[in-house]
């Protein structure tokens, strides 16, 4: 949509009530700062949400939750995708940019246990208990600390886990979900614990949600311009640069935790901080992990990205490098017998 001095931009996002309750606040916030101009949305169903069987971590990267909606946005259709950013490739198509990152919720992930269960910890969980997450990233860290607890894929949005988490037949214990997805759903009730680091880092961009737009189009930006969070943006586009760096996708076992300190400003602008972030890659078995930490003076965005791969390249000589062959190899070798059964 691409005519000059438009009045009126649509945003498009999955399907999914969390997908369409994170549009409506990125809605509202533009339709709050531009009265003047109207906003509408649009929702589709995307090749992640059709494949509910296969487990993420052989069904491959995170494109699976973006292609769909890239395509309606270069054919013109939509003006403005919203997405979660942990969900979005660090490299986008040619044609298309972030153009706005909001405030982040708080990163975390969370443990939500079994309704009518007593547990309050992970470490209350009986030996054996099974506890449901699609992510490697979790599975990989928490088994360094919890080798008696089986983890189990479990697939579907929010509400679809949660019921299978409750039904009295089901095999869970307990699952573990980002934290932001249940509060903005409105069920922060839910969560029994958080997990912080160094027991469990999170996602690179967990709790983030973005804006992709066109790369041509100047009114867009703007009105994006008006959504960024400049401290998430800087923290998120750090862990971004180091994921980017390690070429690990959706399903790749690497978390990050991020902080600013010292921080100045000019005009309403982010100008100076100290920027730290901590990155891990750990072994699907959990036997062997990498982590490291760096800190740094940064000015810009540009900057808060090198320090990100900075500490990529670091990890990658410390031993990460050879974590991340070994889940190219495995994945390879699973999807092959995957392939083969079928």
């Amino acid at each position: 949509m691409a005519s000059s001095s438009r009045t009126s931009f649509v945003l498009a996002s999955r399907a999914s009530k969390l997908a369409q309750i994170q549009t409506n606040i990125v809605r509202d916030d533009l339709e709050a700062a531009f009265p003047a101009l109207s906003f509408g949305t649009s929702f589709m169903t995307t090749e992640g949400d059709k494949n509910q069987s296969q487990a993420l971590y052989l069904l491959g990267g995170k494109a699976l939750w973006t292609k769909e909606l890239e395509v309606a946005l270069k054919e013109n259709v939509v003006d403005m995708l919203v997405h979660s950013l942990k969900d979005v490739p660090t490299t986008l198509p040619d044609g298309c940019e972030i153009g706005a990152i909001l405030e982040r919720e708080n990163p975390v992930d969370s443990l939500v246990v079994k309704q009518g269960l007593p547990y309050k910890t992970l470490e209350d969980l009986p030996a054996g208990s099974v506890v449901g997450t699609s992510s490697v990233r979790r599975v990989a860290q928490l088994r360094r600390s919890f080798p008696g607890l089986v983890f189990l894929d479990v697939r579907g949005n929010l509400n679809t886990r949660l019921a299978k988490l409750d039904a009295p037949d089901g095999p869970y214990t307990a699952l573990i979900l980002a934290k932001a997805g249940l509060v903005r759903l409105g069920m922060g009730d839910r969560v029994t614990a958080d997990l912080t680091a160094p027991i469990l880092f999170h996602a690179v961009s967990q709790g983030a949600l973005a804006v992709e737009i066109l790369a041509g189009d100047q009114e867009t930006r703007k009105l994006c311009k008006m959504l960024t969070h400049q401290e998430t943006q800087w923290k998120c586009l750090a862990e971004r640069a180091l994921l980017r760096e390690l070429e690990g996708g959706c399903s790749v076992p690497v978390g990050v935790s991020t902080s600013l300190s010292q921080i100045d400003k000019s005009a309403g602008e982010l100008t100076h901080a100290v920027l730290t972030i901590t990155g891990c890659v750990t072994s699907l078995d959990g036997s062997v992990h990498v982590q490291d930490t760096l800190s740094q003076e940064v000015e810009s965005i540009q900057g808060a990205e090198e320090l990100g791969r900075n500490l990529a390249t670091k990890l990658m000589s410390n031993g990460a490098k050879a974590i991340l062959d070994d889940i190219t190899q495995d994945r390879r070798k699973r999807t092959s017998e995957a392939e083969t059964a079928e």
